[in-house]
């Protein structure tokens, strides 16, 4: 007789059904795993074999096979324990076949019986009720299983014990809550700290509004940092679609605290010494990268041209096309990768280049060989570049208070937002929330711009060599800043000021 647990495995943010299937025969005493197991999956034969005997329930001395089907299919993690654990019972006959027949299971055992958090609990739970099945899983993970459905059945308990009274109906256990993380707008960074840097802040303001990508380059101390810090605070809250994206990556790599979910903006700044695979994910488990875990979000890369340029490179697909697709012999693995770029860099190696009074001993090589750390192509994708001087003492002595707070600009940038959801869904394209990810195509019919505004573009473009994707990157800026003037029309002044925030690239 074969027994059946219904479980997962994942790939990407996916959860593909995984059958456990159990048979227990007469023959020399074994535990055997198949199915492609990974390391973790093999050890779980000696944890369900102890958790067991802490249950009160011992293996009986035969030949124990498990068969994880599809059997092609690699299987990876310690979520396995569980599932194996309840169909090892059910075989046994110490719970019946029928009390699991309508749930999916996942969970790691300890030597003691107690049940362990495991990542991708939430696409797990979105994959049963889209299977029409309940989920078993431990205490620690019922908040974060309880935001994929209100009228999912989830069980979650605290030991293998506690789990199966449960099922034989001894003792019953509540369903769990959902948890939220409640983060304060008011208790982020807030632009009211930024003293002076009028044009900085304005892209800033342009940035968030159109989610476009954005580089700062100034002297140390200019606060090109503090600026990005403070991008989190007039960014509008995530929508409801956008929260569950986020939320089953977060899911998936175990950065779900407590299974409690945030309507806020991931931010994420890695260190210039990140790798290829931290970046843009991969490594043995092709595990999801900082491109990916800042989806609907920010990424920012301070010290840019610090990063190694094959790390900066590939960047690149990602901001095209908005997803990572990590290719490895025996795996292919897309995770959505939909983030807003900021990034910061001295204009050369020692800082200054530029700043009146400073004179660089190695001349404009200093600030050239500096800046071609970062390619043409990387630098293509940027749409607004802004050059950030040092503060003056003026600005800093001046009234405390006296710049404009982060509530204030980010009730413009909702409202341009608002504006450009509504566009988009009038054009039958909903998926679409921002000008930054409109098409190329899409966002031309959208513009339209009059006969001033193109004779401006076609200068541009000869005096500058504008390439294709900077030409309209300029236009998705200019529909940026037209809709932060609620304005349905893109007009002369749009376009100049999106000309000027592109033509300081000198790979324009």
């Amino acid at each position: 007789m074969v027994t059946r647990v219904a479980t997962v495995a994942f790939q990407g943010i996916e959860a593909v059904p995984v059958d456990v299937q159990v048979q227990i025969a007469p023959g020399l005493a074994k535990f055997l795993v198949v199915g492609l197991p990974d390391k973790a999956v093999k050890e779980s034969s000696e944890r369900v074999r102890a958790a067991l005997v802490a249950s009160g329930l011992g293996l009986p001395p035969k030949r124990i096979t498990i068969n994880l089907a599809p059997a092609d299919l690699p299987k990876e993690g310690s979520h396995y324990d569980l599932p194996i654990a309840l169909a090892l019972m059910a075989a046994m006959g110490a719970i019946p076949q029928d009390a699991l027949d309508r749930f999916l299971v996942l969970g790691e055992l300890g030597l003691d019986g107690r049940l362990a958090h495991v990542d991708g609990v939430l696409p797990a739970a979105i994959a049963a009720a889209s299977r029409d099945l309940g989920i078993i899983c431990s205490t620690a993970s019922g908040p974060e299983a309880a935001w994929a459905n209100d009228e999912i059945d989830i069980v979650a308990a605290d030991s293998l014990l506690a789990l199966v009274n449960h099922l034989v109906g001894r003792q019953l256990q509540a369903r769990p809550k959902p948890a939220r993380q409640l983060i304060d707008a008011s208790a982020l960074p807030d632009l009211a700290d930024v003293r002076g840097q009028t044009i900085a802040r304005r892209a800033l303001e342009v940035a968030a509004a159109g989610g476009h990508n954005l580089l700062f380059v100034g002297p140390p101390g200019a606060g090109k940092s503090m600026l990005a810090a403070r991008l989190p605070s007039i960014l509008p809250p995530l929508s409801p679609r956008e929260l569950l994206d986020v939320s089953m990556i977060q899911s998936i790599a175990g950065e779900l605290a407590g299974g409690a979910l945030s309507d806020r903006r991931p931010f994420r700044a890695p260190h210039h010494s990140a790798s290829m695979a931290a970046l843009v994910g991969g490594g043995l488990k092709v595990r999801p990268g900082e491109a990916t875990l800042a989806h609907n979000g920010v990424l920012f890369l301070d010290e840019l041209p610090e990063f190694g340029p094959s790390v900066l490179d590939s960047l690149r697909q990602p901001l095209e096309s908005g997803e990572t697709v990590i290719a490895r012999a025996n795996a292919r693995v897309t995770y959505p990768s939909r983030f807003q770029l900021i990034a910061a860099m001295n204009p050369c190696k020692c800082g200054l280049a530029g700043t009146p009074g400073h004179i660089c001993k190695r001349g404009n090589a200093c600030a050239a060989d500096y800046q071609a750390r970062v390619s043409g192509p990387f630098l293509d994708r940027i749409d607004i570049r802004i050059d950030v001087p040092a503060v003056s003492a003026s600005d800093m002595i001046g009234a405390a208070g006296a710049a404009e707070p982060s509530s204030t600009v980010a009730k413009r940038v909702a409202a341009a937002r608002e504006r450009q959801r509504q566009r988009y869904e009038a054009a039958g394209v909903p998926e679409i929330l921002t000008n930054a990810a409109a098409g190329a195509t899409l966002i031309e019919k959208l513009v339209q711009p009059d006969i001033e505004s193109q004779t401006l573009l076609l200068q541009a473009a000869e005096r500058f060599n504008l390439s294709a994707r900077a030409y309209h990157r300029v236009l998705k800026v200019a529909r940026t800043l037209a809709d932060l003037s609620g304005v349905d029309k893109v007009a002369r002044p749009h376009i100049a000021e999106a000309l000027s925030y592109r033509l300081n690239f000198g790979a324009a």
